[in-house]
């Protein structure tokens, strides 16, 4: 019957049950199956090639209040920050010199930075030939045509979890509903769009997992970042258990198989909870990797959970040390700027 189910993920989607993707997920006998099940499509569909995106986390303040994460805004303890204009760009001159053609502007839900100001941001990182992809949570849909309208090409925004009821357990004064208008929005205008998950949260079981995968398959997500819950000691979760590596590395591999020619990540989280994380990401499916720019000090102030890999390296070493990662784990380091390929689903 599992195979039967992974078979039919990749060549029947559309036919999928919710039973059967959380099913998958409870079964561990057969794990590794799905994990090179889930290399021999990426490989198929994708090839080789790992795409780098180089991230600039500009600002820690926050106007949310996310039960999870480090940076909420009642975290008193954090010692917050915001980078200048001058700043963001002179970081992106860096991942340009370091031959990464994608960088990643994120921050909090901070509206110290206004439409305009990261206008001229995304201006000024356009002039170098970049991609850019921006990460701000959420904000005016206008402001999303205005600086669409000026070049950027990515909008990354995690759903975090697609189970209504626990969504708004977790996002205080907000709604799933709302979250999912704002991708479909992005979606309209053009960008390539990014959603994603957290493995592990208090109060999610397998049925909660399998919406995440559902409802990234049909939004047709053409990035999907999914890391593990990581409790921070400054949030209401504290005492909660953590998410573990190999039920985030199921769903990276499962969501492959739903997306063959979607962007997945190997995420620093994974990386954060196992010293092979993202190199073992990779050989489930996954084909991103984006090095951390930020500069110090800051480096070490955006921390949406504990025990974040790299914060003390030199801040530019990232890059070359990420390349390296890449060749080690088999794969390739891509020249190119990671756009998605789409390609017709092929039968295996």
């Amino acid at each position: 019957m599992y195979e039967d189910i992974l078979t039919k993920i990749i060549n029947h989607p559309d036919s999928v049950t919710l039973e059967e993707v959380a099913f998958v997920l409870s079964n561990d006998q057969l794990t590794p199956k799905l994990f090179a099940k889930a290399d021999e499509v990426r490989r198929k569909y994708l090839g080789t090639e790992v795409f780098l995106r180089g991230i600039i986390e500009f600002s820690n303040y926050c106007s949310n209040n996310c039960l999870y994460c480090g940076i909420r805004a009642q975290n008193t303890n954090v010692r917050r920050y915001r980078m200048t204009s001058d700043e963001i760009v002179e970081r992106a001159r860096i991942i340009n010199e370091q031959d990464i053609k994608t960088v990643v502007l994120q921050s909090g839900e901070d509206p110290f930075y206004t439409k305009d100001m990261l206008g001229h941001v995304i201006s000024a990182i356009k002039s170098l030939g970049l991609t850019i992809t921006l990460s701000l949570g959420e904000r005016s849909f206008n402001e999303y045509s205005y600086w669409k309208a000026l070049g950027a090409d990515r909008y990354l925004m995690r759903h975090e979890t697609a189970d209504e009821e626990l969504y708004e357990k977790l996002h205080p004064g907000d709604r799933f509903e709302n979250r999912k208008a704002h991708l479909l929005e992005l979606k309209r205008l053009g960008y390539e769009v990014g959603a994603g998950s957290m493995v592990g949260l208090p109060g999610q079981d397998d049925f909660s997992l399998a919406k995440d995968i559902l409802f990234t398959y049909e939004l047709d997500a053409d990035m999907i970042g999914i890391g593990p819950f990581i409790p921070h000691p400054e949030t209401p979760l504290k005492n909660a258990v953590a998410g573990t590596l190999e039920k985030t590395l199921k769903m990276v591999a499962l969501t492959r198989l739903f997306l063959p020619d979607a962007n997945i990540p190997a995420t620093t989280a994974l990386g954060s909870i196992h010293p092979q994380g993202r190199q073992m990401a990779l050989k489930c499916g996954a084909n991103v990797i984006m090095p951390n720019f930020t500069p110090s000090p800051y480096r070490a102030q955006y921390a949406l959970y504990p025990n974040k890999i790299c914060i003390m390296e030199s801040d530019t070493a990232c890059g070359e040390c990420t390349k390296a990662l890449v060749r080690t784990a088999g794969y390739t380091v891509s020249q190119s700027h990671g756009y998605r390929r789409r390609r017709m689903r092929e039968q295996l």
